[in-house]
């Protein structure tokens, strides 16, 4: 299985157009990698390629990638688009995609009622193109492509729902997928909250694991005066802290962990902050857009 980052930053990118904060600052001045807003694509076999969420970037990342461009007319080795919510940093580049000839949605229901009744997206998208909505159920195997199978599982969140109240159950899902050749095995969690013991199962294990590293503090957009919520309160887990990410992965057993889904306050996005020092001394990473891993 080859993963590829497409976008690593949280919703707004980094730097986001309206921060001045101390990393977005430095990101301009060319201190640090600028990085488009989260989304991946995975294959079995480089020829046919899933997107997990289609981000506002989704464009500019396919141009990016030699391995999503079309072969001489307009058919392309975008194979499906498999959603974890209904966020619209993870599916407003669908409406970018419009020009296909179709298009093959993955989604539980809970995210498909969104998209269609409360943003609007599905019901705009279906306007221009054909799209083939399939159901993820939670617990349910998927079969993607040959020898290439998905799981999804529920994310408990209280985060609100910004298009009404809707049912909990599939409104925020993780992927785990399996190479069944190689019995590789990558979990993609870009929006965690707690990792609950039904988590900790879920990731225990894994060959890589893709996770929410949105902020390093739990109170980082308070302090900076850029919002009246903690992390947590927002539905991300931060990484620092005793009951943080960085302190509860390492009993896992995870082969390799990867940070995505990163605010543009978030220091570890520069390469010389204690913050990623910190990170890589612990054995993991912070994602860039472009990165690829065998998995």
């Amino acid at each position: 299985m080859i993963l590829r980052v497409l976008g690593s930053a949280a919703g707004g990118g980094s730097p986001q157009w309206n921060c001045g904060c101390p990393v977005c600052t430095a990101v301009r001045s060319r201190a640090g990698l600028a990085r488009t807003q989260s989304s991946i694509a995975v294959s079995a076999d480089r020829r046919r390629w899933f997107l997990i969420n289609a981000s506002p970037d989704i464009r500019a990342q396919i141009e990016a990638f030699p391995g999503l461009h079309p072969h001489g007319d307009r058919t392309t080795p975008l194979e499906a688009v498999l959603l974890t919510d209904a966020e619209l940093d993870h599916t407003l580049g669908l409406l970018l995609l419009r020009e296909a000839r179709a298009l093959l949605l993955y989604a539980t229901p809970a995210v498909h009622e969104t998209l269609s009744a409360g943003s609007g997206i599905l019901r705009t998208l279906e306007r221009y193109c054909p799209v083939d909505w399939r159901t993820v159920t939670p617990g349910a195997r998927l079969a993607l492509a040959d020898g290439l199978s998905c799981r999804a599982f529920d994310v408990p969140t209280t985060k609100r729902a910004r298009f009404g109240p809707g049912a909990d159950h599939g409104r925020v899902v993780g992927y785990r997928l399996t190479d069944e050749r190689s019995g590789g095995t990558l979990v993609y969690l870009p929006a965690v909250q707690a990792l609950t013991a039904a988590l900790r199962a879920e990731i225990e294990g894994c060959t890589c694991l893709l996770i929410d590293g949105t902020c390093w503090r739990d109170d980082e957009l308070v302090r900076l005066g850029l919002a009246g919520k903690t992390s947590r309160e927002m539905g991300h887990l931060p990484i620092d802290g005793p009951d943080g990410s960085l302190a509860q992965l390492p009993s896992l057993g995870v082969e390799r962990t990867i940070f995505v889904h990163l605010n543009n306050t978030n220091p570890v996005l520069l390469e010389h902050t204690p913050e990623r020092r910190t990170v890589e001394e612990r054995g993991m990473e912070v994602a860039m857009d472009g990165l690829e891993v065998q998995v």
